[in-house]
């Protein structure tokens, strides 16, 4: 995973692009019929049970969009809600408001139901050493909330990017010429390159992870679409040799019976990829 100043950096862009695609030249509809000196007040509604997230994220657009905005907050990050929870207040300009108000929800909503999932998923691993990872199937442009969302519901993060980690699957390994081809040309080229780069490696079959072992010098074995019984004879297979992570299809349903094959980490698409938004409102208050 990428850096806090990196991170940063990739929540100001969302931020920036967002309010450039929606606000344009303006928001004529607010600065039609709202005076520049009104004044207003807006709660954060929730009408869903679920995990709320994004709070951070809106504090940060509220912000961006005019400084003087003030948000008073009742509930945090992470926090199980329900239906009629008031999550913040906020006040100030009544334009302002009007302004961020779609930015808001739609990252709130987006990142409240991807936290509800996440910890759905955390919740059927307790009692095993396995931890729910995300992926890289993530909305493009803004995969930093998403991922973000992730930890909020209580899992924890892949890799950000093709940056930051170096996963060789299944067609590196095929255009490379063979798995073991393929992980002495990455070694060679991080070496060559000074790059620190931790080295993942997918397995289709026992025998490419006999081959990946033989190798070694790998973070981790991705276990891809293996059954459950291979999946337990991967894991005796490769011991404390490197972490493991199982992955394919891998849902709400399969999830706990794969932590129970003893992999330390599952990785699901599903965490981002098949959520449906929360609803929530933000509705203006006398």
């Amino acid at each position: 995973m990428i850096g806090k100043e990196q991170f940063e950096k990739e929540l100001e862009i969302i931020i920036s692009n967002a309010i450039r695609e929606d606000v344009g030249d303006g928001d004529y509809s607010s600065l039609a019929c709202i005076p520049t000196s009104a004044r207003g007040k807006a709660k954060l509604l929730v009408k869903e049970d679920g995990i709320i997230a994004g709070v951070e994220m809106a504090k940060r657009i509220f912000s961006y969009v005019d400084i003087n905005l003030r948000v008073e907050t009742f509930i945090n990050d992470g926090a199980h809600v329900k239906y009629g929870d008031v999550v913040f207040y906020v006040s100030g300009s009544s334009q302002s408001i009007l302004k961020a108000e779609r930015l808001v929800l739609n990252v709130m909503q987006r990142m409240s139901a991807i936290a509800t999932k996440t910890k759905a998923f955390a919740k059927l691993l307790e009692g095993t050493k396995t931890k729910v990872l995300d992926t890289r199937k993530t909305t493009p442009g803004i995969r930093a909330i998403e991922k973000w969302a992730v930890v909020i519901g209580g899992g924890e993060n892949h890799r950000f990017a093709l940056y930051d980690m170096i996963m060789l699957k299944d067609n590196h390994i095929d255009f490379c010429g063979g798995v073991t081809k393929a992980i002495a040309k990455t070694k060679q080229y991080l070496k060559d390159h000074q790059l620190d780069l931790k080295i993942i490696v997918e397995a289709r079959s026992l025998d490419e992870i006999k081959e990946i072992l033989k190798v070694g010098g790998i973070h981790r074995i991705l276990i891809d679409n293996f059954d459950y019984e291979s999946t337990r004879e991967a894991v005796k297979l490769i011991g404390n040799q490197c972490q493991t992570e199982s992955s394919g299809g891998i849902n709400l349903e399969t999830a706990r019976k794969y932590a129970e094959c003893g992999v330390d980490y599952i990785s699901s698409g599903a965490l981002t990829h098949s959520v449906y938004n929360m609803d929530l409102s933000l509705k203006a208050v006398e």
